[in-house]
Parts: structure tokens; sequence; C-alpha cells
């Protein structure tokens, strides 16, 4: 059955002003060829409203508290009309906001049931889970409302908008976009399956999403690092005057390679986030979009060409942004043309740093792992796995030591 569209219109009623000039927020559904009007229940200064955006202007406590129930109510709209879909009835605008009204007060959101699982998470911490667990679960959280927000330009969403697809969309952010590895992204869908699983048997939905869907978990390997010739390779590369783009790209490659910084913390890096210590060397100080960790970098001379290179008074961050998708196509471009055998991606540049740059080099673990931003030291371990090259230096140092010595029996 075919069905139209749906719109919601919010707008002011200003010629129903009340006694302290409140005007009341009304709502238009048009379905088809039919029209139903509703109120939202709410008010606001005709001064705060926004007619284009359908929302209150500013961040004060009213405006953020009514934009807040605006969505609500737009997300309830559009579970009302999921449901009419589903049903396969012929129904119109009126049937709509019969039943939106009749569901206001019980829709709960995706991310609203979402938050009710930490809660009850964290009555079992020491108990059933670790606390690790939950920390794990609160940085997903987060992933999971930028998704949101990037997909559905909302801040939340109703279960009836979790499509089929929305895994495979989800999988795509996180691992084509913000270069999550599969397991990671794994545990973003295990989550997103609990909470359905959960709203589901709670009767928030009809169906249990997902139910069938297997999520791959993806090769555990190792890190891979660029070699010092590769990373010469790159840096010896020279571009036409109309490959500013690529040239760019590969400049913010070798920034991560020199700092260690990942490609999202990169591009939102400004000059507020550089400062120089006592004896004149300049750090980046900053904290990592994914694990709001602290870091503290820093920078070696290299990294501090490449920020004046790119140095402009028309913005304020350290490098002009390349959409991530753009990037990772350029970087592949950069592997062909410098003929190197490891494909190049946002996290070997951070894998080059950590081995190539830092433990190569004899800085302690410890050390790269605070300016990595690891949130702890084993994710760091996986770097540290011993080169040839740190092989073979170790051992050439083991027979200078020994080279004098006599075996006495």
């Amino acid at each position: 059955m075919q069905t139209d569209k749906m719109k919601v219109l919010l707008y002011l009623k200003k010629s129903g002003l009340d006694r302290s000039g409140q005007a009341p927020i009304m709502g238009r559904i048009t379905y088809g060829r039919t029209i139903a009007q509703f109120s939202c229940k709410l008010s606001c200064d005709p001064k705060l409203w926004n007619a284009r955006e359908s929302r209150l202007n500013g961040k004060s406590r009213e405006a953020v508290a009514t934009n807040g129930k605006l969505e609500r109510l737009l997300l309830s709209a559009q579970s009302a009309y999921q449901t009419l879909c589903e049903r396969g009835i012929v129904f119109t605008a009126t049937d709509i906001k019969e039943l939106l009204q009749g569901s206001m007060q019980s829709q709960i959101t995706f991310l609203e049931r979402y938050d009710r699982m930490l809660e009850e998470m964290k009555q079992k911490v020491g108990i059933e889970i670790k606390a690790t667990a939950l920390n794990s679960y609160f940085t997903i959280r987060k992933h999971l409302h930028a998704f949101i927000q990037e997909k559905f330009h909302t801040t939340d969403i109703a279960f009836s908008q979790i499509e089929e697809d929305f895994l495979d969309c989800l999988q795509h952010y996180s691992v084509g976009e913000l270069g999550h590895s599969q397991g990671h992204y794994r545990k973003m869908a295990l989550a997103v399956k609990k909470v359905c699983r959960l709203a589901y048997r709670e009767g928030l939905i009809t169906r249990q999403l997902f139910a069938h869907v297997t999520i791959e978990r993806g090769e555990n390997k190792q890190p891979r690092a660029l070699d010092r010739a590769s990373l010469d390779k790159l840096q010896s590369l020279t571009f036409e005057p109309y490959e500013v783009g690529l040239e760019t790209a590969r400049d913010l490659f070798l920034f991560t390679c020199y700092t260690g910084v990942a490609y999202c913390d990169m591009v939102a890096l400004s000059r507020k986030h550089l400062f120089t210590d006592d004896e004149g060397a300049l750090w980046l100080k900053f904290r990592r979009q994914k694990t709001n960790t602290l870091c503290r970098v820093k920078l070696l001379s290299e990294a501090v060409r490449l920020m004046e290179r790119h140095q402009s008074e028309e913005r304020t961050t350290l490098f002009a942004p390349i959409a991530y998708s753009v990037y990772l196509a350029q970087l592949k471009a950069l592997q062909l043309r410098a003929g190197i055998s490891i494909p190049l991606s946002a996290h070997v540049g951070r894998h080059t740093f950590a081995t190539l740059i830092t433990l190569e080099r004899g800085v302690p673990i410890e050390t790269v792992s605070r300016m990595l931003g690891h949130s702890n030291i084993q994710t760091t371990e996986r770097y540290a796995h011993v080169t040839p090259k740190k092989l073979f230096d170790e051992f050439e140092q083991f027979l200078s030591f020994t080279e004098d010595l006599t075996l006495t029996l």
C-alpha cells in the first residue's frame, strides 16, 4: 500500500497571547489532502520564536526545555504516522493527530531507553558487571548520539524510525567515517540490539528489531605502522599546483605520524590548544573526542613546520578541514604515488607515531599511552610489539656489552 508523506508544522498563535505575553505553540499535520491542527500545550515569548526552525532561539533554560519538548512531540508524531502505515489501512491527518495525542505521554525514545539501561547497569557494578564495561557503554552512547544527529538531524529518535539499514549506516559511520575497528562497531551494534530487545520485552515496540542479525567480530589485527623508508617516501612527494587537496591530505597524515593525534581531533585543533613550557618547547593540549582523555604532546620540529605551512588568519583551526571520506580517498592515492605497501588510513598515522616515533626511540610506554589519549595502558601495549629495528638495535647493544667478557669455569 502506497502512502503519502506526512508533514508537521509548528507555529505560534500570536492572536492568543495570555496575560504574561506568552503565545501558544500550535501544530499542523498535513497528510495527502487532509489537514489537522492541534495544540502543543506549550507557550513562549513571541520574541524567542524562530519560525523557520520551528523552535526557540537561544540557550536559556526556557528555550532548552521547550525545544526538548517540541522534539519529543515531533518524534511522537512520526511514531504515530509509522504505526498507521504498518497497519495497512487508509487514514487521514486527523487519525495521526488522535494517535499522537493518545501516545505523547507514554512515548519513550531510543536514547531515553538507552539511558534507563545505563541506570539499571549502574546498580549492578561490582556485582554482575565491571566498572570498565559500564564506561564502555557511556562511550557508545556518545557515539550513537553523534550518529543520530548526523543521520536524522535531531538529538533522539523514536523506535519507529529505526529501519533495517540502521546498523549498516552505523557501520559506515563508525568504521568508514570515524575509523573505528570492526570490533568497536560490533560493541555499538550489540548495544543497539540490547536496547531494542529491552524495548520489545516491555511492549514499547511491536516487533523485535535486529533479532536475527549477526554482527561479525572482525579480525583482531596487530596495528600496522610505517617504517622510516615509507615515511621518507611520503615526505619527499612533490605536487602540481592544482593538487592542493592531495598535498594537504599528505601533510595532515604526516602531522598524525609526528603527534599521534586522531583525525577527528586534528581537524578541530586551534591556537587555543597550543602552549609553551618553561624551556620554550611548544606543546599540544586537548581532550580526545573518543574518550574525553586529556592529551599532552610535545611537538617535534617536523610537526611545527607542518603547522606553520598551513597557518592562516582566515580560520581559527590549525588546518583546513577535509571531509573524512575525501581524506580516505586521498590517502589511497598517496599510497599508490609513494609506492608504499601498507594501505594508508587515519589510524596508521597514530600507529606510526606510537611505534616509529616514540617506542623505538625509547619513550616509556606509560608516556606514549598518555600522549595517545588511551584510557588504559592495555590498549597501548598492542603498539609495543618488538619491531625488527628495535630487536636489531638491542641485540647490537648486547653484543657490544658482552664482547670483552670471558667465560670463567
